[in-house]
C-alpha cells in the first residue's frame, strides 16, 4: 500500500489561491513559480470580498500563482511588506516584488499586469 503524502502538502497546482500562513510559506511559493500574486486581505474588509472572485479566477486562468495573507493572522508578514490597507495585491515576478496595488482593480487590469511579466 502506497501512502499519498501530497495530499498533506500545499497544492502544486496554480488553480486555487494558496492560503499563506507566515514569511517563510510565502518565500517558498514566490521561490516555486515565476510569478506570484498576493493578495493582502482581511475578511472583514468589503472591497477585499469583492475582489476574492477576481483572484480565484486569476488563479484558475492565468499562469500566476495566487497566494492570500490575511493581514490578521500574519501582520508580520503584512508590516514586511509595508501593507497599510487592504486589499492589498504585490505582484512577485522572477522571486522579486515587481508591482503593488493598493485597492480593488478590475480582472482586466490585473489580468494585463500578469500577462505583462508573463512574456
Amino acid at each position: 500500500m502506497t501512502t499519498d503524502t501530497a495530499s498533506d502538502a500545499e497544492p502544486t497546482t496554480t488553480e486555487e489561491p494558496i492560503h499563506i500562513d507566515g514569511a517563510d510559506q510565502l518565500n517558498d511559493v514566490v521561490g516555486r513559480h515565476d510569478i506570484v500574486l498576493t493578495d493582502f486581505y482581511a475578511d472583514w474588509c468589503g472591497p477585499c470580498q469583492m475582489l476574492e472572485p477576481v483572484v480565484e479566477t486569476l488563479a484558475a486562468e492565468t499562469n500566476a500563482a495566487v497566494a492570500k495573507v490575511d493581514v490578521d493572522a500574519n501582520q508580520q508578514l503584512a508590516q514586511s511588506y509595508g501593507v497599510r490597507g487592504v486589499p492589498t495585491l504585490i505582484l512577485f515576478a522572477d522571486g522579486k516584488q515587481v508591482e503593488e496595488i493598493v485597492g480593488v482593480k478590475g480582472e482586466a487590469d490585473l489580468r494585463a499586469l500578469i500577462q505583462s511579466y508573463a512574456e
